[in-house]
């Protein structure tokens, strides 16, 4: 497969895989459709640099005019925080798109997509899609739990999206076989608040724990990815309850309001941050810093292996 065709690793990040240098991915769709702009183009600088801060290279990951990126350019990442014209891309996009010569924010499915593609291995986000509640009627899964079943990157995030059915995500990612660890937790994290209810299966308790679990599992041929769940730290935490009746009537809006598949995501986390004053917004930031924080320390062990 000609790569070349499609995929621009960007030269500092194709020196540092060729080097065995720790190399951390990031989303885009977190810049194009989750935070206004320029408070996206602040808090992308301020990821990337937390990831240097720890010793590894930021690889923001994003498709410009048909082509896959590894990593971009200040000019490119103001293009996607402007969000002029960008898609929202997840697996099922990234032909049309590129046959298409479109531009497009990456997903969690899609940034798996690219890293894996560049030679990446280690990607923090926000918090990742799962199994949305009553799916049980509407069948709305995220694709990036298949992603996970099936692509090998580990994904650090502070969990599922309180929006989400997390038990049924954590079932739904057993049955694929994908390792769910806590980062110095046993309780799987729920994006704003540091608990779920619902257990982890191992405690990875440091970052050189958690790299040895990816190491092993793809060192055996295993396929797929491992999910890392990070508390958000205790100072930027939200009430569990509080964020559940929060989550309860921003759900009630969508309903009321006819909202389904991929528009559901963005409702529901706009009508969180106007219930909470804002208050959520900055969690969800703070939340990203602290996984790509954890995620670089988590490479910088990964690359000793």
């Amino acid at each position: 497969m000609n790569l070349d065709k499609y995929l621009d690793v960007a030269p500092e990040i194709r020196a540092a895989l060729a080097a065995g240098k720790p190399v951390v991915a990031l989303e885009s769709t977190i810049l194009s459709h989750g935070m206004p702009y320029p408070q996206n183009l602040a808090f992308a600088a301020r990821v990337e640099q937390v990831i240097r801060d720890e010793g590894a290279v930021p690889a923001t990951m994003a498709i410009i005019d048909g082509r896959m990126k590894a990593g971009l350019t200040g000019a490119e990442l103001e293009r996607m925080c402007k969000a002029e014209g960008v898609a929202k891309v997840s697996r099922r996009d990234l032909p049309i798109l590129l046959a298409e010569g479109g531009t497009g924010a990456t997903t969690v499915a899609s940034t798996m997509i690219l890293a894996s593609l560049a030679g990446v291995r280690i990607f923090a986000t926000g918090g990742i899609g799962g199994v949305h509640r009553g799916a049980q009627e509407t069948m709305d899964i995220s694709a990036d739990l298949q992603e996970l079943a099936h692509t090998p990157v580990a994904v650090v995030c502070a969990g599922a999206k309180m929006i989400l059915d997390i038990g049924l995500t954590l079932e739904y990612l057993e049955t694929m076989g994908v390792p769910v660890l806590g980062l110095d937790t046993d309780d799987f994290p729920s994006f704003y608040c540091r608990k779920s209810g619902f257990g982890v299966d191992y405690n990875a308790k440091t970052p050189a724990d958690a790299a040895r679990v990816a190491k092993t599992k793809w060192d055996l041929g295993l396929i797929g990815g491992l999910l890392i769940g990070n508390p958000v730290p205790e100072e930027y935490a939200m009430d569990f309850d509080e964020m559940t009746a929060v989550i309860d009537r921003a759900l009630a809006a969508a309903r009321d309001a006819g909202v389904r598949g991929k528009d559901t995501t963005p409702f529901l986390l706009a009508h969180i941050v106007e219930y909470t004053g804002g208050r959520s917004l900055a969690t969800n930031i703070e939340l990203a810093c602290h996984n790509a924080r954890m995620a670089a320390r988590i490479a910088v062990e990964y690359a000793k292996l």
